[in-house]
């Protein structure tokens, strides 16, 4: 077995350092089947790689179409001769083998440009635009530190290229942002010393629960090796640095229900590194609530706003397009679900023409409503219209959106009321395990809004009603589910 470090084992490291372990030395015959949401990644980042090509000013030394050998021999020449533009290059040092997308020559070396076809920062709201992706960084640190270690780097300040045809600058030894003073380049360096462990098996890995499981093609085989372990990520809201650092005191679910946590608790501090004693209080009530198999509950007192209008609001998005393609709402009349309406309005292309049109008609839509109650489920929705109404800036400002947002009568379901003040006995507080579990059932065998992106292509390629029709209903379920949902805080007993 290979014990070379890759880009790909950093990229997993980041996301789940137990993946990279299960790749190198499990049974692959245990992998779920590839989704069909990431095939479409495959296939778009490689068709989106092709039309930067096209677009590229410069010519370029094409070694795409070698063998792996050839391919880093012929980039030592390349690199030799000062290539301006290097396509398909393949470098090495010690244990350390990349294959960034591009090399390019600038002030007497290389930095290395990676194409996504995706957005080049992570996030963007009304506070910022976003900040660097650290999957993305460790990619490009690790082939920053061969070109570094080979003599031939022009600078710890590589790029991506990223769907919108940006050039993202990845300052490495910058500070990733306000509240993370640490750089992405000892981000990096901590990924490849332990993706290194691994590799040699000098660390073990344990398997955890988290957001990342749902398109891991690792997911059902490690589901059941978390529910045999009773590991604590199957708490909400408990990830795997919260589990890390209880672990060696509190292991299990049932452990962590029976123990009194007083012995742990300073005050408003517990023993437990980053955990508060509200937070450790909040963890064993759910656990508890799990091993008993009770009924959800509300921990602290909250009212939802009384208006006769209600708005449940979902919007889809297309993170390889970048375009929000979707605005669903379903609208309510004085509590009466019969009452029922559910209204979308739809980008019929993935065009800024169409994007802008469905953002003016959601918005005028809301706006002839109001005073109306709106609910909506995490911010997602807040963060997709504040980017929308800075690329739509004609359609309505920031501030209007923001007013709109952080008015008394709209409610983000997630972040104002389950998690911070109910206790569910679920593995996780996704719309989806919540809504079912209150009894509401999706016309769609296996909902998610990884397969209503893939629709949304086959539908622009194919332009198919069925299709369109699936998106649709999908996004309905999605903004029914949360009518089921506040419905259910409503009864709510308290403790």
């Amino acid at each position: 077995m290979s014990s070379l470090i890759t880009a790909s084992m950093l990229y997993d490291m980041v996301c789940c350092p137990h993946r990279l372990s299960m790749d190198l030395f499990e049974d692959s015959s245990r992998r779920d089947p590839t989704s069909k949401f990431v095939q479409l990644l495959w296939e778009k980042g490689t068709i989106f790689e092709q039309e930067v090509l096209h677009s590229l000013s410069l010519p370029y030394t094409n070694l795409k179409e070698l063998s792996l050998d050839e391919r880093e021999r012929e980039t030592t020449k390349a690199i030799s001769r000062h290539e301006p533009l290097i396509y398909g290059a393949r470098i090495r040092y010690a244990d350390l083998l990349g294959e960034p997308d591009l090399l390019r020559w600038q002030q007497g070396g290389y930095v290395a440009v990676d194409i996504k076809s995706g957005a080049g920062k992570a996030g963007g709201d009304d506070l910022g635009d976003g900040k660097p992706k650290k999957h993305y960084g460790v990619q490009l640190g690790l082939y920053t530190e061969i070109l570094e270690r080979l003599g031939i780097a022009a600078g710890r300040i590589p790029f991506i290229w990223d769907i919108n045809g940006n050039e993202v600058a990845y300052d490495l030894d910058a500070p990733q942002g306000p509240r993370t003073p640490e750089s992405l380049w000892v981000v990096y360096k901590e990924a490849s010393d332990q993706a290194r462990k691994i590799v040699h098996r000098e660390d073990d890995t344990r398997p955890a629960l988290q957001s990342e499981c749902k398109l891991c093609h690792w997911k059902s085989a490690c589901l059941k090796e978390v529910m045999g372990l009773d590991d604590l990520t199957l708490i909400p809201g408990l990830g795997r640095s919260k589990r890390d650092v209880m672990y060696d005191t509190i292991p299990t679910v049932k452990v962590m229900a029976s123990t009194d946590i007083k012995q742990y608790i300073s005050g408003r501090k517990t023993v437990f590194q980053r955990i508060g004693s509200a937070t450790l209080r909040k963890i064993q009530a759910r656990a508890r609530l799990q091993v008993s198999g009770g009924k959800p509950y509300s921990s602290v007192d909250f009212e939802l706003p009384k208006q006769k209008t209600e708005l449940f609001f979902d919007v889809e998005t297309d993170p390889m397009r970048d375009v929000c393609y979707l605005h669903g709402f379903v609208e309510r009349e004085d509590g009466d679900c019969s009452s029922e309406r559910y209204y979308a309005f739809f980008a019929d292309s993935p065009t800024k023409e169409d994007e802008e049109r469905a953002f003016s008609e959601a918005f005028s839509f809301i706006n002839e409503r109001l005073p109306c109650a709106i609910y909506f489920y995490s911010s997602y929705e807040k963060t997709t219209w504040m980017k929308l109404s800075r690329k739509y800036p004609t359609v309505a400002s920031e501030d209007d959106v923001r007013g709109l947002f952080d008015d008394i009568n709209t409610v983000d379901l997630y972040n104002d009321v389950v998690r911070p003040k109910t206790i569910w006995p679920t593995r996780d507080h996704s719309i989806k395990t919540l809504a079912t579990f209150l009894g509401f059932e999706w016309r769609d065998k296996s909902p998610s809004g990884a397969d209503s992106i893939e629709w949304f292509h086959r539908w622009v390629d194919s332009r198919e009603e069925s299709i369109r029709q699936r998106i649709l209903e999908y996004n309905e379920d999605d903004c029914r589910a949360m009518r089921v949902l506040a419905d259910g805080l409503r009864d709510f007993p308290n403790r």
